[in-house]
């Protein structure tokens, strides 16, 4: 049996210092293997150095104490998962970061200005799937604002999308430099209203919020934003799916996520806690632009080719909508579905 190391001789083992090893110790993160009962000295067996060493390198991707502490519980595969979920929110969260910097600088050095005056022409629609019992999605066009959700967990399911949304109607008319910052309070509100429903409810939520010539992005679960621009559909949000996550690491293919069993498997949601933070960002608008939000059960169904005809085909907003609604069904959709088009148009 190998002898127990003094806390020094282990602390040099780890690279960590005596201090950081009396601390874990505190937190039941790396309890010594032995403590001397008169001098209350820490001894450490040689095995521990794994674990020990798995604490440093945590602690070097910044995870919290607490996290860490989950970790180190759970066997290896479990313990991988775990921190290849942390190292997604990282990622995620640096972002959102990223694009907050960005707009920080443009407004700040005088390029973030808003050009001209634009509105926008839109139609609404959420349609009960063919075996629902209930339509969790909702769908809402406004002069200034458009958005759609889609909840989940049951009944609850279609109190938290309409919470949601209504939660962001009261939004006003702001300048382009405060746009970003009224939709992401009025998004907290969203969470909010979620929050404060019965049960265990959460909500997809996709919106988009005028000024002149801006528009303000806020995007959390699997509802989209697309854009078409010049006969050109781009999708504007990502989903925020495992099967995503898998893809953007390089680990599956596209073709591999479409036919993926927990490709609605969401790795975020409004839930009401706070814990997720929604993508937050700006756009430039131009007359002539068509945006498409939408639900799930209308972009499963409906291929991105198809869904880039009928947009481009002309039609105001209502007549698109509907032709879209009813592709989706026409392909089998058993989905609710909810979407929102919108036409830019000189004021």
């Amino acid at each position: 049996m190998a002898e127990l190391m003094t806390i020094g001789a282990f602390a040099r083992m780890a690279r960590l210092s005596p201090k950081a090893l009396r601390l874990y110790d505190e937190l039941g993160l790396l309890p010594p293997a032995a403590v001397d009962g008169e001098s209350g000295y820490r001894f450490y067996h040689p095995e521990q150095l794994e674990k020990a060493r798995l604490i440093v390198w945590l602690r070097r991707l910044g995870m919290p104490l607490a996290d860490i502490r989950q970790v180190g519980e759970l066997p290896g595969e479990e313990a991988a998962v775990a921190i290849g979920a942390y190292w997604d929110r990282v990622l995620a969260e640096t972002a959102e970061r990223g694009r907050l910097a960005a707009f920080l600088v443009d407004q700040l050095s005088g390029r973030g200005s808003a050009m001209g005056t634009l509105g926008i022409r839109y139609a609404a629609r959420s349609e009960t799937g063919s075996v629902r019992e209930s339509n969790e999605d909702t769908a809402y066009a406004g002069p200034r604002l458009i958005a759609v959700a889609d909840g989940m967990r049951g009944p609850g399911g279609e109190r938290a999308s309409a919470a949601a949304v209504d939660a962001l109607k009261p939004l006003a008319a702001v300048p382009a430099d405060d746009l970003l910052g009224a939709l992401a309070e009025a998004v907290r509100d969203a969470q909010q209203a979620v929050g404060e429903l019965d049960g265990d409810t959460a909500t997809t939520l996709t919106a988009l919020y005028w000024s002149g010539s801006r528009l303000a992005l806020a995007h959390i679960g699997d509802t989209r934003a697309y854009r078409l621009r010049d006969g050109e559909l781009s999708q504007i949000t990502v989903d925020h799916t495992y099967v995503r996550s898998l893809v953007e690491q390089g680990r599956l293919t596209e073709a591999e996520a479409d036919a993926h069993p927990q490709r609605s498997l969401l790795v975020k949601a409004l839930t009401g806690n706070g814990e997720a933070a929604p993508d937050l960002s700006l756009h430039e608008a131009v007359a002539g632009d068509r945006y498409l939000l939408c639900t799930d059960g209308l972009t499963t169904t409906v291929p991105v080719e198809t869904l880039r005809e009928v947009l481009a085909a002309g039609d105001d907003p209502q007549k698109t909508l509907d032709q879209l609604i009813t592709r989706a069904y026409a392909a089998g959709a058993d989905d609710n579905v909810a979407a929102v088009v919108a036409d830019v148009v000189p004021a």
